[in-house]
């Protein structure tokens, strides 16, 4: 099963988030229980070479890899998918231009403008037939336009109009600094929500997929119910300092009950 059939049957999926660009790290955060892994190479370290080598353990641990392209590398997003990955998530998608762009250099002939080429996806993924392969390519890998500015809530409509984006995905902390001019960057900003909550309505009555970065779990429930099924939960740093809470709280809370009872 495919990060785009999970999609298409309305699944929510959740993705982990990593920044730190080793294969070791990227294996150990893979073998917990997300759905995909997101390789971000624009605010993460990942470059051209850990996400050719980050994207085994990955699939190894039959996880969706995703990668997360620098501004404009749209170059990249062809990289990233013939090194194996099932998504690529290109931020700054402000106008219909830059998701002409992302299309082309995502899906091949006469969709987009992808270059042949799988050396490293081709293997990774299994197949055996590359006539099998380029007939599912198009449908197989998903591209998510992120909007994050209000020039990019201004073109909406035709960035999901544009053929061969199939999907967006907002990042509420940039969306936050240009729905307040600057002001503020607050992932949970209750002004904003609404706009929120229209993109991914537009975005679902034009049948294409909305996803966004939950800076706070507690509002999954309330992005489900707005629509939203791509959902990433936080990186290393986030999943550590969670984890280790967690272990120094039950630690602590042991040892108080058993002081108590003496």
């Amino acid at each position: 099963m495919t990060l785009a059939s999970r999609l298409a049957a309305g699944e929510i999926v959740f993705t982990a988030w990593s920044g730190i660009p080793d294969a070791l790290t990227v294996e150990v955060i893979a073998a917990q229980n997300f759905d995909t892994i997101t390789l971000d190479m624009q605010h993460g370290g990942h470059h051209e070479d850990s996400v050719l080598r980050g994207i085994v353990p990955v699939l190894r641990a039959g996880r969706h890899p995703a990668v997360r392209i620098p501004v404009g590398r749209f170059d990249m997003a062809s990289r990233a998918l013939d090194f194996g990955a099932e998504a690529v998530i290109a931020p700054m998608v402000n106008s219909v231009a830059d998701a002409r762009l992302f299309a082309a250099a995502m899906k091949y002939p006469p969709l987009g403008e992808r270059s042949w080429g799988p050396t490293f996806a081709f293997p990774r993924q299994g197949k055996g037939d590359f006539a099998e392969w380029l007939a599912e390519s198009n449908k197989r890998t998903v591209s998510f336009a992120m909007i994050e500015t209000r020039s990019a809530l201004e073109a909406l409509d035709g960035i999901l109009d544009t053929p061969g984006i199939d999907a967006v995905f907002v990042g509420p902390s940039d969306f936050s600094i240009a729905w307040t001019n600057g002001k503020a960057v607050n992932a949970t900003l209750e002004d904003m929500m609404e706009a929120i909550a229209d993109i991914a309505a537009r975005t679902r009555k034009a049948g294409k997929y909305a996803g966004i970065f939950v800076v706070d779990p507690s509002f999954t429930g309330r992005f489900a119910e707005m629509g939203f099924q791509f959902m990433a939960l936080g990186g290393e740093q986030k999943l550590i300092a969670v984890g280790a809470q967690s272990l120094l709280d039950a630690a602590r809370c042991s040892i108080a009950e058993k002081t108590s009872r003496a």
